[in-house]
């Protein structure tokens, strides 16, 4: 993990697409922008658990189906 130390205004770059800026802090919370191209896909990390929580559900559902159709046509 890069650790880095930035102050308001000042701004990270990410390769050549992606730019994070600080853009304020206060107390224990910071405010950061992020520029990226569209075509990346940008998430809180608790959002981005609650996606995959709900993806691995899905894909279970979607088997146990599977299963259950397989049994019923036979």
């Amino acid at each position: 993990m890069l650790i880095l130390s930035r102050k308001v205004d000042e701004k990270i770059k990410i390769g050549d697409d992606i730019t994070i800026t600080i853009i304020d802090i206060d107390n224990q919370q910071v405010k950061i922008g992020v520029e990226a191209p569209k075509s990346v896909k940008v998430f809180r990390q608790e959002v981005f658990d609650a996606i995959q929580s709900e993806n691995k559900e899905a894909a279970a559902s979607s088997v146990a189906l599977e299963a259950l159709c397989k049994l019923l046509d036979n």
